[in-house]
């Protein structure tokens, strides 16, 4: 885009891109005026939208310096005294670069901002529409100056919107960004005093500090897919599981289990391990032994026939002696 006495000119639109050549055909326009383009600040994010300005997906390097060629084709120059192509507006060219990955995206925005150069009406004796042009080219770059010498006094209130030039660049100067400016002079003693009002706000320009962050936000679509397929992930094991569990013991397993329970029940005491280890790992071998123990309870749960007592409440002796005293009695 360019800035053209304060207002806002979309440089890549179609119809600029038929006449550049870089699109075979387009649609009649017979001297529509441009379109007129404006700036608004994202309520949530805060940053610079410039709202009627065309956007061009590129592949390569070589498609974005198509554009920039078709865009700068279209810019508004003028012959002047010292300048037979002068530039009579300030252009910006954006890049807008984006990376995704599993759950997140990340942005960065490049600004290339050619600044028209300030002039000496006495100098260039400008009249008429080059006058109006020279007038507006000057009170943009002091506004711009006005911008800079705030950011660098750290000032509470930045005067960005002074001009369009100053708000449409506010992410760039003040924003989370990194500034550079290059500047061109001529070494003719004749234009001394331009050089040194260059350096001087390039100066001002290289004591701006900002402190500049990844932009990174979370992939909604995706962060929601991954979820979806670790949940159906997390199902599968735990139907995998069930079947492990619901398939039982093996006789053998079983005959191991009911022997530790009879040890414990003759000697009074906590069985020992096993000498056969029962098969799997991980949560197979946890399922597998909840179901031994299970026939634990079930064996050592049946209590005497005639008092009731339990197994397990019996510690100091053999159950087998309880059960025989037990009878005893009942025949006495």
């Amino acid at each position: 885009m360019e800035i053209y006495n304060d207002k806002g000119v979309d440089l890549l639109d179609s119809s600029a891109l038929c006449d550049a050549g870089v699109i075979a055909a387009c649609a009649p326009s017979a001297d529509e005026p441009p379109k007129k383009l404006s700036c608004t600040e994202s309520a949530e994010t805060g940053a610079m939208m410039v709202r009627g300005l065309t956007q061009h997906p590129v592949r390569d390097l070589n498609e974005a310096l198509e554009l920039l060629y078709a865009g700068d084709l279209q810019r508004s120059v003028r012959a002047t005294s010292m300048n037979s192509v002068s530039s009579r507006s300030h252009c910006i060219f954006t890049v807008v670069l984006e990376e995704r990955d599993q759950t997140a995206i990340r942005r960065s925005k490049f600004n290339l901002v050619d600044l028209a150069g300030s002039e000496r009406i006495g100098r260039t004796g400008a009249e008429g529409k080059a006058l109006d042009e020279a007038k507006h080219i000057n009170s943009s770059l002091h506004f711009l100056e006005m911008v800079i010498v705030s950011l660098q006094q750290r000032q509470q209130h930045i005067p960005y919107r002074n001009s369009m030039i100053t708000w449409v660049l506010k992410d760039a100067l003040g924003g989370n960004c990194k500034t550079a400016m290059v500047a061109t002079v001529n070494p003719d003693s004749a234009d001394t005093d331009e050089c040194l009002s260059t350096c001087r706000f390039s100066q001002r320009v290289r004591c701006i500090q900002n402190s500049a962050h990844q932009n990174t936000e979370l992939d909604l679509e995706k962060c929601v897919a991954a979820l979806q397929r670790e949940n159906q992930q997390l199902k599968s094991q735990l139907a995998n599981e069930d079947q492990l569990g619901t398939r039982g013991l093996t006789p053998s397993e079983q005959q191991q289990v009911l022997a530790a329970v009879a040890e414990f029940l003759e000697a009074g005491r906590d069985p020992a391990p096993p000498p056969c280890q029962l098969n799997g790992s991980g949560p197979q071998l946890y399922l597998r032994a909840q179901l031994a123990l299970s026939v634990c309870r079930q064996v050592v749960a049946k209590p005497c026939h005639s008092c009731g007592a339990l197994p397990l409440l019996r510690r100091g002796g053999s159950f087998a002696e309880h059960l025989e005293l037990c009878d005893l009695l009942e025949k006495e």
